[in-house]
């Protein structure tokens, strides 16, 4: 399952210093609907800036927390929500019942949302020179994909736990099955212990990814769940703070910034 209510990204404190103005916006999808984002804006930029996709319950506070924990780390973050055309854009409670909603979610409208918020950030930062999208569970798969639309201008896609094999919801189809459309370098962090993504399908993928030549880094920490990436989980703060060096320094790669 994906993170709790109350999970957390597993980064330490914030920065000390590390400034950053962020606020809760409203965006306007391709296909006319509004839908509510989360920027936060680095008070001393490196001109690397983050989309960052959330898993099936949409912009929850954990994605507020992680766009702030980038912005301190000198990347510019936007976190997009899913549901605008079905719940609006207003704050929801911790208990919001995403099912239906998430069920009412189309392909399409995914990616017309996401470039919506890439539009949004590169409009907001005029600094940022290389976008990667950072994705969760159902928005790491998306992440995945995206890496294969040349609309978004991508220069790389990062996915937790995005499952790349088999049917997926929202009609979104499977990053293996479009492995030779992908554009831009790839790093996928799963845990080793997820039932929901074999390891087969990983190395599947890794395979199918090594015969296009793209850039790619498909990390499978042994033992560890899906949704591992969770304050909660201190047993696996090892491998979380992996993960986020591992997330940083892609991330600043891209932008000729590490």
């Amino acid at each position: 399952m994906c993170f709790g209510p109350d999970s957390r990204p597993p980064i330490a404190a914030p920065i000390a210093g590390a400034a950053v103005d962020s606020e809760r916006l409203e965006l306007t999808s391709a296909d006319g609907p509004r839908f509510a984002a989360f920027a936060a804006d680095a008070s001393q930029p490196s001109g690397a800036g983050v989309l960052i996709l959330p898993d099936v319950r949409g912009l929850h506070r954990f994605y507020e927390e992680l766009a702030l924990r980038f912005a301190e780390a000198g990347i510019d973050a936007l976190a997009i929500d899913y549901f605008g055309r079905t719940a609006g854009t207003d704050p929801r409670p911790a208990d919001f019942d995403h099912g239906p909603h998430v069920q009412q979610t189309h392909y399409s409208n995914l990616l017309a949302d996401a470039r919506a918020g890439s539009d949004a950030l590169r409009a907001r930062r005029p600094e940022v020179r290389a976008l990667i999208s950072v994705g969760f569970c159902y928005g790491g798969r998306l992440a995945f994909l995206t890496a294969t639309r040349a609309e978004l201008g991508l220069s790389g896609a990062i996915g937790f736990y995005g499952i790349v094999k088999g049917p997926g919801r929202a009609e979104m189809p499977a990053p293996l099955d479009v492995a030779t459309d992908v554009r831009c370098p790839l790093l996928g962090l799963f845990g080793g212990d997820d039932p929901g993504i074999p390891r087969e399908s990983i190395d599947e993928f890794g395979r199918a990814l090594d015969a296009t030549g793209v850039e790619h880094d498909l990390v499978v920490y042994p033992g560890a769940p899906h949704s591992f990436f969770d304050r909660k989980a201190e047993q696996f703060g090892a491998e979380s703070a992996d993960a986020w060096r591992r997330v940083l320094d892609f991330v600043r790669r891209r932008a000729g910034s590490s």
